[in-house]
Protein backbone atom coordinates (compact mmCIF):
# COMPACT_ATOMS: atom_id res chain seq x y z
CA UNK A 1 0.00 0.00 0.00
CA UNK A 2 2.77 2.38 0.85
CA UNK A 3 4.43 1.73 -2.49
CA UNK A 4 1.17 2.49 -4.27
CA UNK A 5 0.74 5.76 -2.37
CA UNK A 6 4.30 6.76 -3.18
CA UNK A 7 3.71 5.99 -6.84
CA UNK A 8 0.55 8.13 -6.81
CA UNK A 9 2.45 11.04 -5.24
CA UNK A 10 5.15 10.72 -7.88
CA UNK A 11 2.53 10.79 -10.62
CA UNK A 12 0.80 13.84 -9.09
CA UNK A 13 4.09 15.65 -8.71
CA UNK A 14 4.99 14.92 -12.31
CA UNK A 15 1.56 16.18 -13.42
CA UNK A 16 1.76 19.40 -11.31
CA UNK A 17 5.18 20.44 -12.49
CA UNK A 18 4.14 21.19 -16.12
CA UNK A 19 1.12 23.15 -14.87
CA UNK A 20 3.35 25.42 -12.78
CA UNK A 21 5.76 26.02 -15.64
CA UNK A 22 2.87 26.69 -18.01
CA UNK A 23 1.49 29.33 -15.63
CA UNK A 24 4.83 31.12 -15.45
CA UNK A 25 5.18 31.06 -19.22
CA UNK A 26 1.67 32.47 -19.68
CA UNK A 27 2.39 35.31 -17.29
CA UNK A 28 5.63 36.12 -19.09
CA UNK A 29 3.86 36.04 -22.44
CA UNK A 30 1.10 38.36 -21.21
CA UNK A 31 3.69 40.75 -19.78
CA UNK A 32 5.47 40.82 -23.14
CA UNK A 33 2.21 41.50 -24.99
CA UNK A 34 1.33 44.30 -22.55
CA UNK A 35 4.78 45.82 -22.99
CA UNK A 36 4.43 45.71 -26.77
CA UNK A 37 1.00 47.37 -26.62
CA UNK A 38 2.36 50.11 -24.36
CA UNK A 39 5.31 50.67 -26.69
CA UNK A 40 2.97 50.90 -29.70
CA UNK A 41 0.75 53.41 -27.90
CA UNK A 42 3.76 55.58 -27.03
CA UNK A 43 4.97 55.29 -30.63
CA UNK A 44 1.60 56.45 -31.98
CA UNK A 45 1.47 59.28 -29.44
CA UNK A 46 4.91 60.61 -30.36
CA UNK A 47 4.19 60.33 -34.08
CA UNK A 48 1.00 62.37 -33.65
CA UNK A 49 2.80 64.91 -31.47
CA UNK A 50 5.59 65.22 -34.04
CA UNK A 51 3.01 65.68 -36.78
CA UNK A 52 1.36 68.56 -34.88
CA UNK A 53 4.76 70.07 -34.17
CA UNK A 54 5.74 69.98 -37.85
CA UNK A 55 2.45 71.65 -38.79
CA UNK A 56 3.16 74.43 -36.28
CA UNK A 57 6.70 74.91 -37.61
CA UNK A 58 5.37 74.99 -41.16
CA UNK A 59 2.82 77.59 -40.16
CA UNK A 60 5.59 79.76 -38.69
CA UNK A 61 7.53 79.53 -41.94
CA UNK A 62 4.68 80.16 -44.36
CA UNK A 63 2.15 82.24 -42.40
CA UNK A 64 3.29 85.72 -43.56
CA UNK A 65 3.16 84.70 -47.23
CA UNK A 66 -0.09 82.85 -46.70
CA UNK A 67 -1.73 85.80 -44.93
CA UNK A 68 -0.69 88.19 -47.71
CA UNK A 69 -1.97 85.79 -50.31
CA UNK A 70 -5.47 85.60 -48.85
CA UNK A 71 -5.58 89.35 -48.28
CA UNK A 72 -5.02 90.17 -51.94
CA UNK A 73 -1.52 91.65 -52.00
CA UNK A 74 -1.64 91.59 -55.82
CA UNK A 75 -4.10 94.51 -55.65
CA UNK A 76 -3.61 98.06 -54.49
CA UNK A 77 -4.20 98.22 -50.77
CA UNK A 78 -3.88 100.17 -47.58
CA UNK A 79 -1.15 98.75 -45.37
CA UNK A 80 -2.08 98.49 -41.68
CA UNK A 81 0.43 98.22 -38.83
CA UNK A 82 -1.02 97.60 -35.37
CA UNK A 83 0.27 99.38 -32.26
CA UNK A 84 -1.86 97.78 -29.58
CA UNK A 85 -1.19 97.69 -25.85
CA UNK A 86 1.82 98.82 -23.86
CA UNK A 87 4.76 99.95 -25.96
CA UNK A 88 7.79 98.17 -24.54
CA UNK A 89 10.51 95.73 -25.45
CA UNK A 90 9.18 92.21 -25.02
CA UNK A 91 5.59 93.29 -25.60
CA UNK A 92 3.62 92.87 -28.82
CA UNK A 93 3.96 96.62 -29.47
CA UNK A 94 7.75 96.86 -29.44
CA UNK A 95 9.83 99.11 -31.67
CA UNK A 96 11.50 96.29 -33.58
CA UNK A 97 8.21 94.69 -34.65
CA UNK A 98 6.51 97.99 -35.46
CA UNK A 99 9.46 99.18 -37.56
CA UNK A 100 9.63 95.82 -39.35
CA UNK A 101 5.96 96.13 -40.26
CA UNK A 102 6.41 99.70 -41.48
CA UNK A 103 9.38 98.82 -43.67
CA UNK A 104 7.58 95.83 -45.20
CA UNK A 105 4.52 97.98 -45.87
CA UNK A 106 6.54 100.67 -47.60
CA UNK A 107 8.45 98.13 -49.72
CA UNK A 108 5.25 96.67 -51.13
CA UNK A 109 4.68 98.28 -54.53
CA UNK A 110 0.89 97.90 -54.16
CA UNK A 111 0.74 99.94 -50.96
CA UNK A 112 -1.15 103.20 -51.55
CA UNK A 113 -0.91 104.37 -47.97
CA UNK A 114 -0.04 103.23 -44.46
CA UNK A 115 -2.27 103.32 -41.39
CA UNK A 116 -0.91 103.05 -37.87
CA UNK A 117 -3.76 101.38 -36.00
CA UNK A 118 -3.17 102.69 -32.47
CA UNK A 119 -4.82 101.69 -29.22
CA UNK A 120 -2.18 102.19 -26.54
CA UNK A 121 -1.79 103.82 -23.11
CA UNK A 122 1.86 104.47 -23.88
CA UNK A 123 5.00 102.89 -22.54
CA UNK A 124 8.73 103.24 -23.06
CA UNK A 125 9.84 106.65 -24.34
CA UNK A 126 12.87 104.99 -25.91
CA UNK A 127 10.79 102.48 -27.91
CA UNK A 128 8.40 105.24 -28.94
CA UNK A 129 11.26 107.50 -30.02
CA UNK A 130 12.69 104.70 -32.19
CA UNK A 131 9.40 104.34 -34.04
CA UNK A 132 8.91 108.10 -34.31
CA UNK A 133 12.36 108.50 -35.90
CA UNK A 134 11.73 105.62 -38.34
CA UNK A 135 8.42 107.12 -39.50
CA UNK A 136 10.14 110.44 -40.12
CA UNK A 137 12.88 108.66 -42.08
CA UNK A 138 10.38 106.74 -44.21
CA UNK A 139 8.44 109.91 -44.95
CA UNK A 140 11.59 111.63 -46.19
CA UNK A 141 12.45 108.64 -48.37
CA UNK A 142 8.88 108.18 -49.68
CA UNK A 143 7.29 111.66 -49.59
CA UNK A 144 4.36 110.64 -51.82
CA UNK A 145 3.29 107.73 -49.61
CA UNK A 146 0.88 108.93 -46.88
CA UNK A 147 1.29 107.58 -43.36
CA UNK A 148 -1.73 108.15 -41.12
CA UNK A 149 -2.41 107.34 -37.48
CA UNK A 150 -5.89 106.10 -36.59
CA UNK A 151 -6.86 106.00 -32.92
CA UNK A 152 -9.57 103.78 -31.48
CA UNK A 153 -9.96 103.92 -27.68
CA UNK A 154 -6.70 105.49 -26.57
CA UNK A 155 -3.54 107.08 -27.87
CA UNK A 156 -1.72 108.40 -24.83
CA UNK A 157 1.85 109.19 -23.84
CA UNK A 158 4.20 106.98 -25.93
CA UNK A 159 1.33 106.10 -28.25
CA UNK A 160 0.81 109.79 -29.04
CA UNK A 161 4.59 110.23 -29.34
CA UNK A 162 4.47 107.79 -32.29
CA UNK A 163 1.26 109.24 -33.75
CA UNK A 164 2.77 112.72 -33.85
CA UNK A 165 5.15 111.55 -36.59
CA UNK A 166 2.29 110.63 -38.94
CA UNK A 167 1.04 112.91 -41.71
CA UNK A 168 -2.38 113.07 -40.08
CA UNK A 169 -4.10 111.69 -36.98
CA UNK A 170 -7.70 110.47 -37.10
CA UNK A 171 -9.70 109.74 -33.97
CA UNK A 172 -13.16 108.92 -32.71
CA UNK A 173 -15.00 111.70 -30.90
CA UNK A 174 -14.69 109.63 -27.71
CA UNK A 175 -11.06 108.59 -28.08
CA UNK A 176 -8.61 109.54 -25.31
CA UNK A 177 -5.48 111.26 -26.64
CA UNK A 178 -2.59 113.29 -25.28
CA UNK A 179 -0.90 112.65 -21.93
CA UNK A 180 2.21 114.44 -23.12
CA UNK A 181 4.35 113.87 -20.07
CA UNK A 182 6.83 111.50 -18.43
CA UNK A 183 6.63 109.71 -15.12
CA UNK A 184 8.69 107.55 -12.79
CA UNK A 185 6.97 105.87 -9.88
CA UNK A 186 7.63 103.42 -7.10
CA UNK A 187 7.05 102.76 -3.39
CA UNK A 188 8.88 103.66 -0.20
CA UNK A 189 8.89 101.31 2.79
CA UNK A 190 11.07 103.29 5.18
CA UNK A 191 8.30 104.22 7.65
CA UNK A 192 6.87 100.71 7.60
CA UNK A 193 10.31 99.25 8.35
CA UNK A 194 10.75 101.61 11.30
CA UNK A 195 7.31 100.68 12.63
CA UNK A 196 8.08 96.95 12.56
CA UNK A 197 11.68 97.33 13.71
CA UNK A 198 13.21 96.10 10.46
CA UNK A 199 16.86 96.96 10.00
CA UNK A 200 18.01 97.67 6.43
CA UNK A 201 21.52 96.38 5.73
CA UNK A 202 22.94 97.78 2.52
CA UNK A 203 26.51 97.95 1.26
CA UNK A 204 27.38 99.97 -1.84
CA UNK A 205 30.46 101.04 -3.77
CA UNK A 206 29.54 104.35 -5.32
CA UNK A 207 27.79 107.14 -3.51
CA UNK A 208 24.53 106.91 -5.49
CA UNK A 209 24.52 103.21 -6.37
CA UNK A 210 21.38 102.69 -4.25
CA UNK A 211 19.56 105.39 -6.20
CA UNK A 212 15.76 105.08 -5.80
CA UNK A 213 16.12 102.17 -3.34
CA UNK A 214 12.60 101.75 -1.88
CA UNK A 215 13.97 100.68 1.52
CA UNK A 216 16.15 103.76 2.04
CA UNK A 217 15.15 107.41 2.57
CA UNK A 218 15.14 109.63 -0.53
CA UNK A 219 18.10 112.00 -0.79
CA UNK A 220 17.50 115.54 -1.95
CA UNK A 221 20.34 115.60 -4.46
CA UNK A 222 19.16 112.30 -5.99
CA UNK A 223 15.60 113.58 -6.27
CA UNK A 224 16.86 116.69 -8.05
CA UNK A 225 18.95 114.56 -10.40
CA UNK A 226 16.10 112.23 -11.35
CA UNK A 227 13.71 115.14 -11.83
CA UNK A 228 16.20 116.72 -14.23
CA UNK A 229 16.29 113.48 -16.24
CA UNK A 230 12.50 113.38 -16.42
CA UNK A 231 12.39 117.01 -17.50
CA UNK A 232 14.87 116.32 -20.29
CA UNK A 233 12.88 113.36 -21.63
CA UNK A 234 9.70 115.42 -21.33
CA UNK A 235 11.26 118.19 -23.40
CA UNK A 236 12.26 115.67 -26.06
CA UNK A 237 8.63 114.51 -26.15
CA UNK A 238 7.36 118.08 -26.48
CA UNK A 239 9.84 118.81 -29.29
CA UNK A 240 8.74 115.69 -31.14
CA UNK A 241 5.08 116.71 -30.92
CA UNK A 242 5.77 120.27 -32.03
CA UNK A 243 7.90 119.04 -34.93
CA UNK A 244 5.33 116.51 -36.03
CA UNK A 245 2.21 118.63 -35.63
CA UNK A 246 3.70 121.99 -36.62
CA UNK A 247 1.38 124.99 -36.78
CA UNK A 248 -1.69 122.77 -36.43
CA UNK A 249 -1.19 122.84 -32.66
CA UNK A 250 -3.27 125.31 -30.70
CA UNK A 251 -1.00 125.35 -27.68
CA UNK A 252 -2.46 125.99 -24.25
CA UNK A 253 -0.81 126.15 -20.84
CA UNK A 254 -2.10 122.62 -20.11
CA UNK A 255 -1.17 120.94 -23.39
CA UNK A 256 2.12 119.47 -22.22
CA UNK A 257 1.21 118.81 -18.59
CA UNK A 258 0.20 115.16 -19.03
CA UNK A 259 -3.53 115.80 -19.34
CA UNK A 260 -5.63 113.79 -21.78
CA UNK A 261 -8.46 115.00 -24.03
CA UNK A 262 -11.28 113.41 -25.96
CA UNK A 263 -10.90 113.01 -29.69
CA UNK A 264 -13.33 115.88 -30.25
CA UNK A 265 -11.30 118.19 -27.99
CA UNK A 266 -8.09 116.96 -29.60
CA UNK A 267 -9.25 118.02 -33.06
CA UNK A 268 -9.99 121.53 -31.75
CA UNK A 269 -6.55 121.70 -30.11
CA UNK A 270 -4.76 120.47 -33.22
CA UNK A 271 -3.69 117.24 -31.53
CA UNK A 272 -5.68 115.38 -34.20
CA UNK A 273 -6.88 116.23 -37.72
CA UNK A 274 -10.28 114.62 -38.06
CA UNK A 275 -12.59 111.71 -37.32
CA UNK A 276 -12.40 108.27 -38.84
CA UNK A 277 -11.74 104.57 -38.36
CA UNK A 278 -9.23 102.33 -40.10
CA UNK A 279 -11.89 101.33 -42.60
CA UNK A 280 -13.14 104.85 -43.40
CA UNK A 281 -9.65 106.32 -43.67
CA UNK A 282 -8.62 103.50 -46.03
CA UNK A 283 -11.69 103.98 -48.23
CA UNK A 284 -12.27 107.71 -48.13
CA UNK A 285 -8.83 109.21 -47.52
CA UNK A 286 -6.37 106.75 -49.07
CA UNK A 287 -8.89 105.53 -51.64
CA UNK A 288 -8.74 101.75 -51.53
CA UNK A 289 -11.15 99.11 -50.25
CA UNK A 290 -8.43 96.52 -49.75
CA UNK A 291 -6.51 96.47 -46.48
CA UNK A 292 -3.46 94.34 -45.75
CA UNK A 293 -2.09 93.97 -42.24
CA UNK A 294 1.72 94.11 -42.14
CA UNK A 295 2.04 93.66 -38.37
CA UNK A 296 4.64 90.90 -37.90
CA UNK A 297 2.90 87.71 -36.74
CA UNK A 298 5.86 85.35 -36.50
CA UNK A 299 6.44 85.98 -32.82
CA UNK A 300 3.00 84.66 -31.90
CA UNK A 301 3.49 81.45 -33.85
CA UNK A 302 7.03 81.07 -32.62
CA UNK A 303 5.65 81.06 -29.09
CA UNK A 304 3.12 78.40 -30.03
CA UNK A 305 5.77 76.30 -31.75
CA UNK A 306 8.11 76.82 -28.83
CA UNK A 307 5.49 75.62 -26.37
CA UNK A 308 4.78 72.59 -28.52
CA UNK A 309 8.49 71.87 -28.72
CA UNK A 310 8.86 72.20 -24.96
CA UNK A 311 5.87 69.92 -24.39
CA UNK A 312 7.29 67.40 -26.82
CA UNK A 313 10.67 67.45 -25.12
CA UNK A 314 9.10 67.13 -21.69
CA UNK A 315 6.95 64.21 -22.78
CA UNK A 316 9.92 62.52 -24.44
CA UNK A 317 12.03 62.96 -21.33
CA UNK A 318 9.27 61.59 -19.11
CA UNK A 319 8.86 58.60 -21.40
CA UNK A 320 12.59 57.87 -21.39
CA UNK A 321 12.71 58.10 -17.61
CA UNK A 322 9.65 55.89 -17.35
CA UNK A 323 11.15 53.23 -19.60
CA UNK A 324 14.49 53.29 -17.83
CA UNK A 325 12.89 52.62 -14.47
CA UNK A 326 11.27 49.38 -15.63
Amino acid sequence: MENQDENNMDVNSSNNTPEWERGVLEKLAMAAVTEQRTARRWSIFFKMLMFVYLIAVGTVAFYPKFSKGISGSDKEHTAVVDILGVIAEGEAANAESIIEGLRDAVKDEKTKGVILNINSPGGSPVQSAYVYAEIRRLKEKHPDLPIYAVVSDMCASGGYYIAAAADKIYVSESSMIGSIGVLMNGFGFVNAMEKFGIDRRLLIAGKHKALMDPFSPMKQEETVHMQALLNEVHQQFITAVRTGRGDRLVETKDMFTGLVWTGAQGVKLGLADGFGSVDTVARKIIGTKNKLNFTPQEKLFEKIAGKLGASFGHALGSAVNSFSMR
